[in-house]
């Protein structure tokens, strides 16, 4: 697989993500916890030489907490190189994400109609 280089030396697939990212924060207020992870995946992705816009952006992106602090310590353990290695775990998180707020509420859609021909049952 190649990247095209844009002027800025960022490939662009990275361009495309950054285009992409979600607002800040949901409620418009940033929270302590969330403040506090971010400010980690700041100094982790600084520290590996990308630009801190590029972990404002994925902290947007990954949105909680927990899921910044997992690509903070992704970026301590694996140290990539480059800016695509980066994306693609913030990717593959949260499409994690992604797959279990899904299942979550399948289950919940599940429980609902069982209890609906539960009922049904008993009239």
């Amino acid at each position: 697989m190649f990247f095209a280089l844009t002027g800025g030396g960022f490939p662009l697939i990275v361009i495309q993500f950054m285009k992409n990212a979600k607002p800040l924060c949901k409620r418009g207020t940033m929270n302590q916890e969330w403040f506090q992870a971010k400010n980690e995946l700041l100094t982790e992705i600084t520290a590996l030489k990308f630009p801190a816009e590029l972990g404002e952006l994925i902290a947007r992106q990954l949105g909680s907490p927990k899921a910044i602090r997992r690509m903070s310590s992704y970026l301590r353990q694996v140290k990539p190189h480059h800016a695509e290695e980066v994306v693609d775990e913030m990717l593959a998180i949260s499409s994690e994400i992604d797959a279990w707020r899904k299942k979550k509420e399948s289950e919940q859609a599940n429980a609902r109609y069982n209890e609906y021909m539960q009922n049904r049952r008993e009239e």
